[in-house]
């Protein structure tokens, strides 16, 4: 049950950042450095809640019934709601411009539109297909996105920003998900 505190923490830590976050990036005298630190500490109090949330869980008694769904619910609630601030550290850490920094796209346009959304249902969709038992479901998922994404990875960097968002939201994904399961197991 302390696993479950720990990813509620994380859950609501990351939530309650979302508005600090939008405020820094809509203040005209914020720097980019300002909003990749705020994301880079986000990530790392969270992937130490996490990590805690894991510890907990693999050396804690198995739990079933209500208390194993209300964890594996939260599970999935972390890696959709939180995993943006570690798809933005990583692909800063990449040297990829995020959403915000995309000064050379045309007319402002972001790269890959959408990707706020699309992230947010992929690793969400990637947690509830890891903790029913079904890791086919990863392909498919991906195997749409990739599709889908296809015609726009020509542009600059947009490639690059696919391959390193879509890595780090999926690790993120499972990581939230492999502590749902260890809850129970």
């Amino acid at each position: 049950m302390i696993a479950s505190i720990l990813m509620m923490a994380a859950l609501l830590f990351g939530l309650a950042g979302i508005p600090d976050r939008a405020h820094l990036v809509r203040n005209p005298e914020r720097s980019d450095a300002d909003v990749r630190r705020f994301d880079a500490v986000m990530a790392g109090v969270l992937a130490v809640l996490l990590a805690g949330a894991a510890i907990v869980a693999a050396l804690s008694t198995v739990v079933t019934g209500v208390g194993l769904a209300a964890a594996q619910i939260i599970a999935v609630f972390v890696a959709g709601a939180t995993g943006g601030y570690f798809v933005r550290t990583a692909l800063s850490m990449g040297g990829i411009p995020t959403r915000s920094e995309n000064y050379d796209d045309p007319d402002g346009e972001p790269l890959l539109r959408g990707g706020r959304i699309i992230g947010v249902l992929e690793r969400t969709a990637i947690a509830v297909c890891l903790l029913v038992g079904w890791p086919a479901g990863l392909a498919v998922i991906l195997g749409v996105k990739g599709l889908a994404r296809f015609p726009q990875l020509r542009e600059h960097h947009a490639s690059e920003q696919f391959i390193i968002g879509t890595f780090a939201s999926v690790l993120w994904a499972c990581a939230a998900a492999g502590i749902g399961h260890l809850v129970g197991v």
